[in-house]
């Protein structure tokens, strides 16, 4: 199937491994030394899916400067080294694809670069983390709490590395009384990453919990699924959902990027980037405007509601079943995140502040 896609012969040749897999079908194919790979002209295409960016590094590099192409989806090696191997692929005549590396099996790098290539894009956010998800969804369908469900996750084999990024924050503050005050006002609380273009050419990062509409897509991403909204100045939003993790997923993406190399042997793909010298090319995201979700807990909650309102001005308080008189939630109108920090440092000083929420 895979060489009638390509429309030539191809086989897997090497499988490198230091470990030994004596019952392997490919056992015939295992060796453990990398330079039989790399000095072998038969070998036009090498997945790494070694992880980390030492070895992978290394061998990814030499591998591209030998004219052959590299798939892989070691996210951790495209995001710190992504635009020096693209710039050797090129150099050398041949590709550096990344497609597993982002979102498992759904395919969003390659519509990026092709399908929607006719746009600007303006936005992108989705949920990448089917792990956090799974927690989310666990707590929101089945009012478990943020542990148990953690427990259950990882006796289910969700686990990922934490991901390092621009500023990042997670779900473990979030309990079931977020969980409900959110449903109340009708959203869903989901674990986002975004990215916006600003109108300055700037743009601002974030990867962080939201209270997400229930009108919303996203809001109906449950379990490991994954999926990623982009905005685009020609097509507006399009969305890209599905199994985010796992090896079929993965593998999927995986061998696509192979047998795209493989189609285009000898030819450079046009994907590509450079790196941002400019430190400032992302925006602090206390200066982005935002509106925000805050549970206060005070001896006499009630009583602070008109010096909140002095503070924030129009604002929208949510009840739940249940609700103490020591406890308030309200969303805060659209104002600068550095604002709404400030106003709520004043808060702490007659309140507990026990969650504080963005709005997507």
């Amino acid at each position: 199937s895979i060489s009638k896609k390509v429309g030539k012969e191809c086989d897997i040749k090497y499988i490198l491994d230091l470990r030994d897999f004596p019952d392997s079908p490919f056992a015939d194919k295992m060796i453990k030394d990398f330079n039989i790979i790399l000095n072998d002209a038969e070998v036009e295409v090498v997945a790494e899916v070694v992880g980390g960016t030492t070895f992978a590094y290394d061998y990814t590099k030499k591998l591209l400067e030998h004219g052959k192409s590299v798939v892989t989806s070691n996210k951790a090696l495209v995001a710190e080294k992504g635009a020096e191997l693209l710039k050797i692929a090129r150099e050398h005549n041949c590709n550096y694809l990344f497609e597993a590396s982002v979102g498992g099996g759904i395919p969003i790098i390659r519509p990026l670069n092709k399908c929607l290539a006719g746009n600007e894009i303006l936005q992108i956010s989705g949920i990448l983390n089917g792990t956090t998800n799974f927690i989310l969804t666990k707590m929101i369908k089945e009012q478990m709490s943020f542990d148990d469900a953690l427990k259950m996750a990882q006796k289910l084999g969700y686990a990922e590395a934490d991901p390092e990024m621009v500023h990042c924050s997670g779900i473990t503050k979030i309990t079931l009384d977020d969980v409900e005050y959110a449903a109340n006002a009708g959203y869903v609380i989901k674990l986002i990453g975004s990215v916006k273009k600003l109108d300055d050419g700037r743009v601002s990062a974030i990867v962080c919990p939201r209270l997400v509409p229930k009108s919303n897509l996203l809001a109906s991403v449950d379990d490991v699924y994954n999926a990623i909204s982009v905005t685009g100045d020609g097509v507006g939003d399009v969305m890209f959902y599905g199994q985010g993790a796992g090896k079929l997923p993965t593998a999927s993406a995986v061998v696509g990027d192979i047998i795209d190399c493989l189609k285009h042997h000898h030819r450079v793909l046009a994907l590509t980037w450079e790196d941002c010298d400019d430190k400032n090319f992302v925006a602090p995201y206390k200066d982005m405007d935002v509106s925000m979700y805050v549970r206060i807990k005070a001896e006499n909650a009630e009583a602070l509601k008109s010096s909140i309102s002095e503070m924030f001005g129009k604002l929208m308080y949510i009840e739940r079943s249940g609700r103490t008189e020591n406890e308030l939630a309200f969303i805060t109108p659209n104002m600068k995140e550095a604002d709404i920090d400030a106003n709520l440092t004043i808060l702490s000083h007659s309140a507990e502040i026990a969650s504080k929420i963005r709005i997507y």
